[in-house]
């Protein structure tokens, strides 16, 4: 019986310590090409490799590679609240990365896949 107190304690508090998680959109590339033709003030963010990025990308995107996205304010990214238009190869490291952009706050995260299903044009570097 002593131990019910604290029992009913560790219950409370493990259901308070949950916190909302924090998260993004996803959206078919057809979507996002009537996203970029209607928004403004937006970035399109490829989180592929330099080397993919350079051999070719969507025209105005910013690279930031998905394993240089941790815990760090991202410089290049300083308005959390802009929207950023999220891509990579496939469509893996695109939702990997605009989850740790939810994680750092940012709140209009958009990931639409990868540049294999993107039939508009592309430049390279």
């Amino acid at each position: 019986m002593k131990y019910i107190p604290l029992l009913l304690s560790l219950l409370f508090v493990g259901c308070s310590a949950q916190q909302p998680q924090a998260s993004f959109r996803q959206i078919s590339m057809e979507q996002a090409v009537i996203m970029m033709a209607e928004e403004e003030n937006y970035i399109i963010l490829d989180v592929r490799r330099a080397d993919e990025f350079a051999a070719g990308h969507i025209p105005g995107a910013v690279n930031i590679p998905n394993e240089s996205i941790g815990t760090e304010e991202i410089p290049q990214l300083p308005d959390k609240d802009q929207l950023i238009l999220v891509y990579c190869r496939s469509g893996n490291r695109s939702k990997q990365a605009a989850g740790k952009l939810a994680n750092l706050g940012y709140t209009n995260i958009v990931e639409f896949g990868g540049i294999l299903d993107w039939t508009g044009e592309t430049v390279t570097e």
